[in-house]
């Protein structure tokens, strides 16, 4: 195959991921475009959409246990299409409007599908799609096509909800829209995306168990403290992007923003700005930092500074415009942590026939906190209704982004070393050749 047929291979795989990354997640999601319609016609508080969340997060978080082992043992051929399928066929059965036990149940089998077997192998193929120096370009792009993917899919429904009277039928429209998406970027995935190339011999011709080679990579994976690190880091970004959901009801809340103009608001809060901070994200850590470990300790600073400015802005006369560019301007700094908090997986050094493993790992541990965020930012609301439970959800996103700062900045220290450790390999071989 020559370097063009090559480059097109890989652009067009992208591609595909991109389309089946800003699909499968709007049913799960549902909150981020239409928060209060759940609210209102699925009978649910804060709190139970926060509970609903932590089950999705709780399977997603022990169901990556499975996936160390099956995203390096089954082909993303099999697995891409019938995560997309499954979440489609399951939406429908969301549009009976189904009660809050029925509910749970649902959003369980959302993880299942979504998390262990479609996101891990996602971001596996991202990885090896690009060389070393182009993880942060590779993961921005994923990022930024993901963002106008979930805008262009999350406006129609929104459309769709309008058109229908922003009411109950409104919002079943949305979900059946959003389920047939799925299901038809399923069939795409199949016809689209190629089989895996698994080595099932070893170079001596024998025979390689397949299964015993997947479970030998977990194993490996798990004993590599550069994973935890990494996996830390992406805990810390994922627990204040978490956060960003509730700038949805806080604008509702404080500055009395209108439902239509809460959903639009909701669609540019989660989907939007991953077309700014993608590849914002991307090229500065690649280009600029020349380390994402490095552009995401610049950034959990930035953070920290902006949600204290944030905090102690005079809401209750503060023109709601303006409210609007803040929290959106102090989310794009988040998108631009979320494009790139795999890329130091590479920057690491974690070989790459177990980056399955290692991405599932990471996943495990950096998405821990849909497990508990949700429901803790939903249950201070509840407790503390007003600006002061809003203040109380800000100053717990301080607290994770300062913890953030701290790991990052011993992720950094770990990249430098291993750098310095190439560099010393290279002299060595070059004076071992002069000789």
């Amino acid at each position: 195959m020559n370097s063009k047929s090559v480059v097109t291979k890989k652009w067009l795989t992208l591609a595909v991921l991109i389309l089946g990354g800003g699909t499968i997640f709007k049913l799960p999601y549902l909150k981020d475009a239409f928060y209060i319609p759940m609210m209102e016609y699925f009978h649910l508080t804060h709190t139970q959409i926060g509970v609903a969340l932590s089950v999705y997060a709780f399977i997603q978080t022990f169901g990556y246990i499975t996936s160390m082992y099956i995203t390096d043992r089954f082909s993303k051929k099999k697995l891409l299409p019938i995560a997309l399928g499954g979440v489609g066929l399951l939406g429908f059965y969301l549009t009976t409007f189904p009660g809050y036990y029925e509910i749970l149940v649902l959003w369980a089998l959302f993880a299942l599908f979504a998390e262990l077997a479609f996101w891990p192998v996602l971001i596996k193929t991202v990885r090896l799609l690009g060389d070393s120096n182009e993880q942060g370009r590779m993961f921005g792009f994923l990022e930024a096509g993901r963002g106008i993917v979930d805008t262009i899919v999350a406006f129609t429904a929104l459309g769709i909800f309008q058109w229908l009277g922003a009411n109950a039928a409104g919002l079943k429209g949305a979900i059946i829209f959003f389920s047939i998406t799925a299901i038809v970027t399923a069939i795409i995935s199949y016809f689209l995306i190629e089989d895996d190339v698994i080595q099932d011999t070893d170079e001596h011709g024998n025979k390689i168990n397949r299964s015993k080679m997947a479970f030998d990579g977990a194993l490996k994976a798990l004993k590599m403290p550069e994973i935890w690190v990494v996996s830390f880091t992406i805990f810390s970004v994922y627990s204040v992007y978490i956060g960003l959901t509730y700038f949805i009801p806080f604008l509702k809340d404080i500055y009395g923003m209108p439902v239509a103009l809460v959903g639009a608001y909701g669609i540019i809060n989660q989907y939007c700005l991953k077309m700014v901070g993608g590849p914002i994200g991307g090229f500065l850590a690649d280009k600029t930092f020349k380390s994402s470990a490095k552009f995401l300790r610049m950034t959990f600073v930035l953070a920290i500074i902006g949600m204290i400015i944030f905090i102690m802005l005079p809401h209750e006369t503060m023109n709601i415009y303006v409210g609007m560019a803040f929290t959106l301007g102090y989310g794009a700094i988040i998108f631009s942590q979320r494009a790139v908090f795999f890329a130091p997986i590479e920057e690491v050094g974690i070989p790459r026939e177990i980056s399955g493993a290692a991405v599932s790992i990471a996943c495990m541990i950096g998405y821990l906190p849909s497990m508990f965020a949700f429901t803790l930012y939903g249950s201070m609301l509840d407790r503390t209704p007003g600006i002061n439970g809003y203040k109380h959800v800000f100053m717990t996103m301080i607290g994770f982004a300062v913890f953030g700062l701290i790991i990052s900045s011993y992720l950094v220290k770990i990249v430098k070393k291993k750098r310095a450790q190439e560099q010393a390999q290279v002299q060595a071989q070059e004076q071992a050749q002069v000789q």
